[in-house]
This record gives C-alpha cells, structure tokens and sequence, in this order.
C-alpha cells in the first residue's frame, strides 16, 4: 500500500501543451516523462495530481488551474464534467477540428509510416449539438451524488435517476436534466417519464441487486419526423407496464413506433431479446437522397444523420464511379453505403456479419427498388475467400468500413491478393486504420485522405482514405 501511494506525485505549474488520444492532454513532467492528463485542456497551466505511475508516463489529473487556455469556451451543459457523454466541451469547437485532424494524421504518419497526399481539412459538423438521432438512458434507485450533496449533511430522499452511466462506475447512473446531445423532444419525454414513474411508484432498477421494473429507455428520432420510444422492463407486470406505455402514447402522440422488452438477465443489451411492438410501427424511416432505410430498434444506424450524409458523399467521390465498375462494399451492416453508391455502379456485394442486419439491407434495397446489389451474411475473414471471388466476380473498387479494431489481417491479405483498381476505406479508428494501410503499402499509393467530424464534443474522428493500386 505504502509503495503504490508513493507513485502518486504532485507536479505543479505545467503547460499543458497538446492533446492525445481519448480525450486526454499532454503535458511534460520535470523528469522528462509525458504526463496524460484527463481534465485540461491545450495552453492550461497547471498544477497536476499523479494517479498513475508507468516506465515512459503518468496519468493524473489537474487540480489547480493557474492559467487557463484561449482555447477554451464555457461548457454548455450543467452535466459538464460528471457525465462523461461530452469530454470536449470546454474546448472551443475550431480547436477540436484541428485536434482531430491532427491525430489522424499522426496516426497514418507515425503507425503507417506511410507517404500522405495533402491532407483534405476536416469537415466540421453543422450542428455542434443536438445531432445524435439515437440515445439510450439508464434507470437506477441509486443515483450519482455530488460532492455537495453528499457534503450538505441533508437527507437526500430522492436516490432515483434516469440518464448516464459515470465512466467506470457499472452501477452509478448520472440523473440528467437537460442533454444537448438529441434534439427535441428527447429531453421532455425523458423527464416526464421520470417524473410519472415516480408519482406512480414505479420502481426503478437496481444493478447490484439485479431488482426492480424500470430498466432503460431508448430514443431514436429520424430526418424523417419518425420518433421512437423503447422501454426496457425488467419483469413482466401488465398493469404497471401499460399504465406508463399508455402514458407516453397520450402525452407524445408524435410518437410513431413505441415498443416495449421484458427482460431479466444479467445485462441490458436487447439483441438477444424479443421486441414488442405495443402502439405504431416496429419501425421508423430514415431518407437519404430519396432512399429510404427502415430501422427498427436493433438496427444500426449512424448516429449522426446529417454528418453519415456528408461522410457517404465523400466514400462516393472517392470512389468515382461511371456505371461500370463491380464494387464490393464490406462491412457493409444495414447496406446503406451499398445502396449509396449502387447508382453509380454495375453492381455492389455486401458482406457483413450480423445476420439481422443483412436482412434489413436486403430489406431496404426492395423498399428502394435497388436491383443491382447483393448481400451476403457471415464471418469477414472466413467469407471473404477465393471461393466467393470466384462466385461474385474480382471487384474493380471496395469499400470498407470496419468496426474499431479495423480489419482481420487475413482480409487485409484478401485485398492484396485480388488486387482492385481502387480501395475507400472509411474508418472510426485512425489507429488501426493506419496499421492497416501499413500492411497495404508496398501494393497501394494513398491518393487521397479526409476527416470527418461526426461527434463534435467529442474526442472521436471519423476518417476517409482512397487507394490507388502501384
């Protein structure tokens, strides 16, 4: 116990200088080391509290501020802080464009070791809030306290919250007020629901013990004007559920698909659950230049609506096709850069993994008369073979679009061996992205390479690269 307090170090008067990756800062130690810092922002001064001791490195956190940064705004929400949904909100949003640019073009030049084209400057998002079309909330009869409450000596009776998880802390939810993530009516159906869950006494969850009714609430709006409301219950009670549903039904009738799961076990991932459809559609409509995609409360969808149009518009130049071509867009989930681009090509194959949402691409492309896209459902690295090259047809151009952890090597290797004119490979992780370029650049020149900002706020970056076959 003795030796680990020891690691823990007081540095005082540091300028932050930089900032790294998820969200944290940089600052130099006077031993030479980096420190990461979680709460500063680039051209603060100030005195930091090591938590964290390693060969290279510390991590801590700043608790006094003598300077504080140009680069900084005034957060706009009273969550600022505690809920670590917005980490970058202190930091003014032209100085979190140039930081993201900045890591993404670090991590091709540095992982990649790779030769860059000019990099395209990032595009900014429109809206800086109000832009996620998705957001899942928690319930908990044992919400977050403040410092201030827990210091006030007062009998704190209301324990109930319906928000966020506090980062590292599986069982403590943040009880929101006001969230500048949705537009409306996000904010007013969530604190109504809360407000009559309440003065119904209907019981909220609790994690540890794995007891109580109320579980989680799922909001999803839509360019479209659709909106759809998911409460998760943790045991079936017919009055109690109804009482709420219906409430929810006659207080927002805008609500188009209002759906319900009973669910008991260990977790609250509802993939493996049976939804239940109790007043609407099971489904709500999402437009893209007049392609329609029907989502439904377990698809995958971009969770910037506008921003996954710009994204799109970009992985469509890149590609630049003339009617002509066989793409092959993998990864491809629900279809939708497949549908995307389907106009401008001969054909497009899709392959993704999960079963459910090959069957809403399959679905959506009848819905949109697309008929010259195919799908196909299955494990990346296995299905991707010489068999199904030889089945398909060798592709002119792919598009990829990989989860975080970027592409098996094995479809890295895939690539190389059928070799197409062109590769667009859309990534959410610039780090695995620039690993994967790395393996491919003896093979393929990087023409072209474009952030997007697809979370302002946030520390994360999305990331569009065009290769060229040598």
């Amino acid at each position: 116990m003795s030796r680990r307090k020891s690691n823990r170090k007081i540095f005082e008067q540091l300028e932050v200088t930089d900032a790294a990756a998820k969200g944290k800062t940089i600052a130099k130690a006077p031993d030479g080391k980096v420190v990461f810092i979680s709460n500063a922002v680039p051209g603060d001064i100030v005195d930091v509290q090591t938590f964290k001791k390693r060969k290279a490195y510390y991590e801590g956190k700043a608790t006094v501020f003598h300077e504080l940064s140009d680069k900084r705004t005034d957060p706009v929400c009273e969550h600022f802080g505690t809920c670590g949904g917005c980490k970058w909100q202190n930091m003014a949003y032209e100085h979190q464009l140039y930081y993201k640019q900045k890591e993404v073009t670090n991590n091709l030049k540095r992982i990649g070791h790779i030769e860059l084209p000019e990099v395209t400057p990032i595009l900014g998002s429109k809206k800086e809030y109000f832009y996620r079309n998705k957001m899942e909330f928690s319930f908990s009869d044992s919400r977050w306290l403040t410092l201030e409450e827990i210091n006030s000596g007062k009998d704190l009776k209301d324990k109930n919250a319906l928000g966020f998880h506090i980062p590292g802390m599986w069982d403590k939810i943040l009880d929101l007020n006001h969230c500048h993530l949705q537009a409306d009516p996000s904010d007013a159906i969530r604190n109504q629901v809360k407000a009559f869950a309440e003065s119904n006494d209907l019981e909220f969850f609790n994690t540890r013990e794995q007891s109580g009714f109320l579980r989680t609430m799922m909001i999803r709006t839509s360019t479209t004007g659709d909106l759809m409301v998911l409460i998760q219950f943790f045991k079936e009670d017919k009055e109690k559920r109804e009482l709420l549903l219906d409430f929810i039904a006659e207080t927002f009738p805008e609500v188009s698909s209002l759906l319900y799961v009973i669910n008991s076990k260990g977790n609250d991932t509802i993939y493996d659950q049976e939804v239940v459809c109790y007043k609407g559609d099971d489904h709500i409509f999402e437009e893209m230049e007049g392609l329609r995609f029907k989502i439904n409360a377990k698809s995958f969808y971009q969770t910037n609506s506008d921003q996954a149009y710009e994204l799109y518009k970009i992985a469509r130049d890149f590609a630049d096709l003339s009617s002509t071509e066989l793409v092959y867009d993998l990864y491809t989930g629900t279809g939708t850069i497949a549908q995307f681009v389907a106009k401008k090509a001969k054909k497009v194959v899709g392959v993704e993994a999960v079963p459910d949402a090959i069957k809403a691409a399959k679905e959506n492309a009848q819905l949109n008369g697309i008929n010259n896209v195919e799908f196909f459902v299955g494990d990346m690295k296995n299905v991707f073979n010489a068999q199904f090259i030889a089945a398909h047809g060798v592709p002119d151009v792919i598009i990829t679009d990989p989860p975080r952890d970027g592409m098996h090597k094995d479809v890295v290797q895939q690539i190389l061996n059928i070799a197409p004119k062109k590769v667009v490979y859309v990534s959410c992780n610039s780090a695995t992205q620039a690993r994967d370029l790395a393996l491919m650049d003896a093979d393929y020149k990087v023409v072209k390479t474009q952030a997007v900002d697809m979370f302002p706020q946030t520390f994360h970056v999305e990331n569009v690269v065009l290769l060229e076959h040598r």
